[in-house]
C-alpha cells in the first residue's frame, strides 16, 4: 500500500532534507543566527568534575510513574507558561499574541539542524526526560520539587527542538540516544551531566560511559 504523507509531514521531510544538504547554512536566516541557547551549559572541565561526582546506581523502577507527577507547563510571568518562555528564548524574531502564544518566528533545532517557522513544529525537550529522572531518584521527591525540575529555566534542562526528533528520543539516556547532529553531542552531554548533577540524580554505568566517551571529544 503506498504511503500518503500529510502536508505537515511533507514540510518536515523537506526541511530535514534541506538541513542535511545545507548544513550550517540553515542556522542563519537573513544573516541572523537562530539557535537555542539554554542557560548554564558548563565547560568541559566543569562537566568532567560533575560527572566524576555523580553516583552510579542501577536504574530504578517505573512503578508509580506518571507525567502528571511532574506538573508542567506552569505560568512563569503574566500569561506566559514555561513552553512559551522557551519558545521566545530559543527562537528568533518571535511574535506572540495577548495570550503569549507564538504566532510567528523561526526556531533552529540543534539536535538535527532543521529550522522551523511554526511553533507547532517545535517541542520543548526535557534534556533529562521526566521518566529518566523518575528512575534516577525523582520518584522520592515531593510533587513541588518535581514541578520545579519539569519547569527548570535556570539550568540547561529545556530546549526547543524538532518535534518528531524529540519524540524519537522519548525517555532514553545517552547510552541509547544522542542528537542526530553529531556536532551538538558535546553540548548535549554537558547539558545532561549538569542537570543530573544539580538535581542530585543518579546515573547508570552505561550512561556514564557514553557521556565520558563524548566528553573526551569535546574541545572545551
Amino acid at each position: 500500500m503506498p504511503i500518503t504523507h500529510t502536508p505537515r509531514a511533507r514540510r518536515r521531510a523537506a526541511a530535514i532534507t534541506a538541513a542535511a544538504l545545507a548544513g550550517a547554512v540553515l542556522a542563519v536566516v537573513n544573516g541572523q543566527p537562530a539557535s537555542a541557547t539554554p542557560p548554564g551549559i558548563p565547560s568541559k572541565a566543569t562537566a568532567q568534575s560533575q560527572l566524576n561526582a555523580l553516583t552510579v546506581a542501577a536504574q530504578g523502577s517505573m512503578a508509580g510513574y506518571s507525567r502528571d507527577l511532574f506538573p508542567h507547563w506552569i505560568t512563569i510571568t503574566g500569561a506566559c507558561n514555561t513552553r512559551e518562555q522557551v519558545l521566545k528564548r530559543d527562537g528568533t524574531s518571535v511574535v506572540v499574541n495577548s495570550s503569549c502564544a507564538a504566532t510567528s518566528g523561526r526556531w533552529y533545532s540543534p539536535y538535527d539542524g532543521a529550522t522551523w517557522y511554526a511553533a507547532s513544529d517545535v517541542d520543548i525537550d526535557h534534556v533529562v526526560p521526566l521518566a529518566e529522572a523518575w528512575r534516577s531518584g525523582a520518584n522520592s521527591w515531593t510533587t513541588s520539587r518535581r514541578q520545579s525540575f519539569a519547569n527548570d529555566l535556570t539550568r540547561p534542562q529545556l530546549i526547543a527542538v524538532t518535534d518528531n526528533v524529540n519524540q524519537a528520543k522519548g525517555d532514553q539516556d545517552p547510552s541509547t540516544w544522542q542528537p542526530p547532529l553529531t556536532s551538538y553531542r558535546c553540548t548535549y552531554s554537558k547539558m545532561w551531566i549538569t542537570v543530573k548533577y544539580n538535581w542530585g540524580l543518579t546515573l547508570q554505568s552505561s550512561e556514564k560511559s557514553a557521556l565520558q566517551s563524548v566528553l573526551d571529544t569535546c574541545a572545551s
